[in-house]
């Protein structure tokens, strides 16, 4: 083999060793978890009374993102040790010995503080103080606390999942109002159902990593009666926007169509009792949030134009 040939080869080596490196850290922000943090967080700016600069409405949300990819990181951090028990996350990148646990944190809280800093100088006070507060909560209070502790730990730790929107509301108007914690509400209470539909065809997963999740510890038929109970306080709380004058008709009948939806396949899953109607829940709910969020965001691009 020529010098020429052996030095192509040793570049490109080390190019796709360097853009696997990337790839890896870029999945230690959970991309997929992101990709709806910054949907949802957009969607509280852009209902916001008041308008903010182009220019600082994508610097409020790339906080947003960088802070929901740093809190992820950290996560996966401290989660190491149980990832690579499950099947669904032992592939991640310290379980599967691409990057290292130190390194993971290193990554995260120099994130964590880089976000939490640009937002409060760039933005306003009250967008980085909340976007403090949701990273804390989700490392400290879900991560650390709750979820190796409690079955409740998806319900308490959820709410660091509904911050988004209210960051985004308040990096418009500098405050925090009735109508974003609506928006904090919502997600909220679909979280719960959201993520006990996955625990109950998942149950072995999380029971083999010790984590006490609801059909782990109280069985799977509470599992789903809290399915339904919380799918029906999902629904008048999403329906509230309208109600509230803050989103219009259309919002108004797609809340109400979409939360019956989901409301009458929770029932399903309460009733059949099977894998495939937990799927089907899992499946629809991420559908529900977007579109209901879609809706919102549709509708503020509308009165933007008129």
């Amino acid at each position: 083999m020529s010098d020429t040939s052996v030095i192509k080869e040793t570049i490109e080596t080390r190019v796709n060793t360097d853009l696997t490196r990337v790839s890896d850290y870029f999945a230690l922000l959970k991309p997929r978890v992101m990709s709806l943090v910054v949907f949802t967080g957009l969607v509280g700016l852009a209902v916001a009374p008041g308008s903010l600069h182009p220019v600082l409405a994508f610097t409020a949300l790339l906080c947003i993102a960088v802070g929901a990819g740093a809190s992820g990181a950290i996560n996966m951090w401290y989660d190491a040790d149980i990832d690579v028990i499950m099947e669904r996350t032992k592939s991640r990148p310290i379980p599967a010995g691409r990057v290292s646990a130190k390194e993971a944190l290193a990554f995260g809280t120099v994130l964590s503080v880089a976000s939490v800093v640009l937002m409060g100088l760039a933005i306003n006070y009250v967008a980085a103080a909340l976007l403090a507060i949701t990273i804390a909560f989700y490392v400290f209070i879900y991560t650390i606390w709750l979820k190796r502790r409690t079955p409740q730990n998806i319900v308490i730790g959820g709410a660091a999942g509904a911050f988004p929107p209210m960051i985004g509301w308040a990096a418009v108007t500098g405050d925090v109002s009735l109508e974003s914690l609506v928006l904090f509400a919502i997600i909220f209470m679909w979280t719960p159902p959201h993520f006990w539909a996955l625990s109950l065809w998942r149950d072995i997963d999380y029971a083999n990593a010790g984590v006490p999740m609801l059909p782990v510890v109280a069985g799977r038929d509470v599992t789903r009666r809290h399915v339904v109970l919380y799918s029906a306080l999902l629904f008048p709380i999403a329906v509230m926007p309208y109600f509230m004058g803050y989103a219009g008709l259309s919002y108004g009948i797609g809340s109400t169509v979409l939360s019956a939806l989901f409301l009458l396949l929770s029932i399903k899953v309460w009733r059949q009792k099977d894998e495939k109607s937990a799927k089907q829940l899992f499946a629809f709910s991420l559908l529900y949030l977007f579109l209901l969020f879609a809706i919102l965001l549709g509708e503020s691009l509308v009165r933007t134009v008129i």
